[in-house]
């Protein structure tokens, strides 16, 4: 982005750089079109522009912002080294939301940088979620020292001015750490991203938190250490003025990627903003949320959703049984409330997504064989997201497993929520590993994927929209051994951006072998769309479709406690049944 000038003298090259991360076989995992919009991205960029508009570098300085998504997007590093010369090397690269699963990649795309002697920052949840939970040198952080990289804890909102003056005077500082001051977010630059960026992901869509921070306690989680458990929200105008800057060019898709939007205390007046953009100046939201199991219990929240836009909501389901969530402190998933809420989006017409963790303390194969049952038969749920649970560094299960020593992974580029990392007490390795993909293939398979389609038209959920959802999620792990989220269309690769600690492949055997791989994965998913859409044309023009009913879609009923397998099947199950029936006993006298 130039800010062109008469008076411009000089031009501060500042690249936002977003890691991906390697796959089993060491490369980089790239597409041609990406799933997930990168929100840290978004965010930077929008405080990066501001910064540029303002020229804080002086009014004789103007700063070009390049951005790039490594997901969608190959780092040309001899381009932008020769980009930099041009310049006279002013400028500086940022390496952007870096998580724990892209730190090795992400020092791997530094060092040709910090080689040509040009200033590294790196920002996101793992250097600040080391630093927020452990001491200054865990989990790989010397790295960054060794290779003079500066370290950035905290969020970029007000601060981002001092990090490129600093890096435009060539006094860089080894860390900058705002954790114990996190800012307010309202009235802040919002954020955004160009539409070349913005076309490389799948849908065109793109992202923005209305609000960060979380005040629950899961053991598992990551944000609650890094953006706080006070929560911090952008009003209505900020999520207005986003929306008109990205409808000016075209894009209406959104991923509000706020931990849980339910919690929002501004939910309502956003909401009535969107719905007034959507219904008056007729502009054609789309958005997914993410919300909490209890959602359901806020008036007008759900049927406010629908209006606004929300096609799809994520739900932190995590486990059916009880005696998990509390292991991992997620005390406020009620079980007993997981029916009334999946209907009550159902009854909308809205795509219920769930996380789904798998390996709390109390998993076994067979139990989690049969939990994924249950819920195929008494859930209302449209798609789950299968996670392992991972000790990730900024986590308090992390923190634990650190101070007393226990043994976690090194390769910090398999904390990716989809490989074992650590020992479970009935589980070994193996197990553990294999019940993670065939969890997968006992949700995803023909007989249930067929049950979705017709619970799809008797809910009006839009069947080719959730046709496309479960082809993505009922083949990216078999064929791609990625997760979903992960995925996107048309995986690339080349030799070249390999682990550097792995062998390069010779062309002759990579490329052969490459493109055969794509075409059988392609034959494959090909497959599975024709039967999926044949299916789904069959049942939509099946007359029985729209009174079709079974278990999950029955209305909640006062007796099914002592029927549902939901409650019947564990120990937690009934001891959660027995506390709302005191519950109820005692509020009544």
């Amino acid at each position: 982005m130039a800010h062109a000038s008469e008076s411009v003298r000089r031009r501060f090259q500042l690249i936002l750089i977003k890691p991906s991360h390697y796959d089993d076989d060491g490369y980089v995992i790239r597409w041609w079109r990406a799933m997930i919009p990168s929100n840290s991205l978004a965010a930077l960029y929008g405080i990066a522009a501001e910064c540029a508009e303002r020229k804080v570098l002086g009014p004789d300085t103007a700063i070009d912002i390049t951005v790039i998504d490594e997901t969608n997007t190959r780092i040309d590093f001899a381009g932008l080294l020769a980009q930099f010369r041009r310049h006279g090397n002013f400028g500086m690269v940022a390496l952007v939301g870096v998580q724990s699963n892209q730190y090795p990649r992400a020092l791997d795309i530094a060092r040709p940088f910090r080689n040509a002697g040009l200033p590294v920052s790196m920002g996101g949840f793992h250097v600040s979620g080391c630093l927020s939970m452990l001491d200054g040198t865990a989990v790989g952080l010397d790295a960054c020292r060794e290779m003079g990289i500066s370290m950035f804890a905290g969020e970029a909102e007000g601060r981002l001015d001092m990090v490129l003056r600093d890096a435009a005077a060539g006094e860089l500082k080894p860390l900058y750490n705002f954790m114990n001051d996190l800012p307010g977010i309202g009235g802040t630059p919002v954020p955004f991203l160009p539409k070349d960026n913005i076309q490389r992901t799948l849908g065109l869509s793109t992202s923005f938190d209305a609000g960060r921070g979380c005040p629950y306690q899961c053991s598992f989680c990551t944000i609650i250490n890094v953006q706080g458990r006070k929560s911090r929200f952008r009003s209505a105008d900020d999520v207005e003025k986003l929306v008109r800057m990205n409808w000016a060019q075209g894009i209406h898709k959104f991923f509000i990627t706020d931990d849980n939007f339910a919690r929002n205390k501004d939910w309502e007046a956003i909401f009535d903003r969107l719905i007034e953009l959507k219904e008056r100046d007729g502009i054609p939201l789309g958005l997914m949320i993410q919300v909490d199991t209890l959602c359901h219990k806020i008036p007008n929240f759900i049927e406010k959703s629908r209006r606004a836009g929300v096609t799809r909501v994520f739900i932190g389901l995590e486990n059916v049984n009880p005696d998990n969530l509390t292991a991992a402190k997620k005390n406020q998933n009620k079980i007993t409330e997981y029916r009334k809420m999946l209907l009550a989006w159902k009854a909308q017409g809205i795509m219920t997504l769930a996380g789904y963790i798998l390996g709390f303390p109390a998993d076994t194969p067979e139990s989690i064989r049969r939990d994924i049952a249950i819920i195929q038969e008494e859930l209302p749920l449209d798609v789950i997201e299968f996670f392992i649970l991972t000790p990730l560094p900024g986590s308090e299960d992390h923190q634990v497993l650190w101070k007393k020593g226990v043994e976690m992974d090194g390769d910090l580029n398999i904390y990716d929520v989809e490989h074992v990392c650590t020992a479970h007490p009935k589980m070994s390795k193996q197990q553990w590993e294999e019940i993670y993909h065939e969890a997968w293939s006992l949700y995803y398979s023909p007989d249930h994927m067929k049950t979705l389609l017709r619970r799809a038209v008797a809910t009006g959920v839009p069947l080719a929209r959730l046709v496309k959802v479960l082809v993505s999620f009922a083949t990216t792990v078999p064929l791609e051994n990625v997760h979903p989220l992960q995925s996107g269309l048309l995986r690339l690769k080349t030799p070249s951006e390999r682990r550097p600690e792995l062998p390069r492949e010779h062309p002759l055997v990579f490329w052969p072998r490459f493109a055969w791989e794509t075409l059988s994965k392609h034959v494959s998913i090909a497959g599975t769309i024709i039967s999926l859409t044949i299916l789904a044309f069959l049942i939509s023009r099946d007359a029985k479709s729209k009174s079709y009913m079974d278990q999950a879609l029955t209305p909640v009923a006062d007796d099914e406690e002592e029927t549902l397998s939901l409650f019947t099947k564990t120990a937690g199950g009934a001891a959660a049944v027995s506390h709302v029936r005191k519950v109820a006993e005692l509020t009544r006298h």
